[in-house]
């Protein structure tokens, strides 16, 4: 079954992919990297969620290394952070928004893909949380800080949520922009908050600290 237009699944991944690509080009710029090291930080974050995906999944060569349109976008993005990163490195909420933008995309399109190459759900659900937290994950090790993923707020949640919903939807038979708009919305609600509130998972206590 074609869950939906595949023009809109292009669009969940292009706009998924320069989101984050941003974020990871901006760490570059903060970290002092030159061009090309900003270039690569921007690829691998726009894209390493999406080429873990496609490969978990079997669907290769992934398209971190084999789409024209997912290439350039997250280099566009790169560049585009490296000449304006004097303006954008002042916008660091909006940046925030940006990294929140692509989880919510990608948990999306990539558990629609995992569904599409028949996957068991429970996978499916795996595959679309990992490939919306990987491209972070692999900036910031990258970048050699702790990933958003082991810091207090919640960042996986929010893709495991929708990961979810997006499954349930699936098996319901009801995959279309009347569902995945309002989903892509939900994360990215959880994320702000999470964001803005401080929601973070419980943390272990250790010996000596107070209650």
């Amino acid at each position: 079954m074609n869950p939906f237009d595949p023009a809109l699944a292009l669009a969940l991944d292009l706009i998924g992919v320069f989101a984050f690509a941003v974020s990871g080009a901006l760490v570059g710029v903060r970290r002092g990297l030159d061009l090309f090291g900003v270039l690569v930080l921007a690829w691998l974050t726009g894209l390493g969620g999406g080429t873990l995906r496609d490969l978990l999944i079997g669907a290769v060569p992934p398209m971190g290394v084999s789409d024209w349109r997912m290439i350039s976008a997250a280099l566009t993005a790169g560049l585009l952070t490296f000449v304006l990163h004097g303006g954008v490195d002042r916008l660091k909420r909006p940046i925030r928004v940006l990294d929140s933008v692509g989880l919510a995309f990608f948990c999306v399109a990539g558990t629609l893909k995992a569904l599409e190459f028949g996957v068991a759900p429970v996978t499916a659900v795996i595959v679309g949380t990992v490939t919306a937290v990987g491209g972070g994950v692999m900036r910031d090790v990258l970048a050699g800080q702790v990933p958003e993923l082991l810091r207090r707020e919640l960042y996986a949640f929010p893709a495991l949520v929708g990961a979810s919903l997006t499954v349930a939807a699936h098996h319901l038979y009801r995959i279309g922009p009347e569902t995945v708009w309002p989903i892509i919305g939900l994360v990215f609600g959880i994320r702000i908050a999470a964001i803005v509130f401080d929601w973070h998972a419980p943390q272990a206590r250790r010996t000596g600290e107070s209650g």
